[in-house]
């Protein structure tokens, strides 16, 4: 049985410059008033962050599960509260590459709604072993985040 029927479209899409991922706003993501309590935009994030990632054809689970287990963590984060989300909004994540070197990948990160920005975010990502040791980033997935960045953000 194929799942690509079921799960076509869930994952966003690959852009040229980076990922999109249209969400929409529950009742479980908002406060009493009806605005998205600033902490799931971290949910919202990772969301964009994760499908990015699996659409690129990373396997974060088969990562873990290697001899020597990898993982991405997220190392750092800056994050511009714009406007509020509210209930039933439909959301966009857009995940883009802004820089690779090593065991490190940063990443810019926004949140709109009809075109309108939200919030943006610079998160710094690494890549770790098992015992927490930063490891360099295998060339094939260097290569494509690489192939996502915008080629204002890629390296000459």
């Amino acid at each position: 049985m194929t799942t690509t029927r079921t799960t076509e479209g869930l994952a966003g899409e690959l852009t040229g410059k980076g990922h999109r991922l249209v969400q929409r706003v529950y009742y479980e993501d908002t406060d009493f008033s009806g605005v998205v309590y600033h902490a799931r935009y971290l949910h919202f994030l990772e969301r964009g962050r994760t499908d990015f990632l699996r659409l690129l054809g990373v396997d974060q689970g088969a990562m873990a599960a290697r001899s020597e287990s990898l993982a991405f963590v997220v190392r750092h984060m800056e994050i511009d509260f714009r406007t509020p989300a509210r209930m039933d909004d439909i959301l966009t994540i857009e995940t883009a590459p802004a820089a690779i070197g090593g065991a490190r990948l940063e990443l810019l990160q926004s949140i709109l709604r009809d075109g309108r920005v939200l919030i943006t975010a610079r998160v710094k990502v690494a890549l770790i072993d098992a015992n927490g040791r930063p490891r360099r980033m295998p060339a094939e997935l260097a290569a494509a985040f690489a192939s996502e960045m915008a080629p204002e953000g890629r390296a000459e």
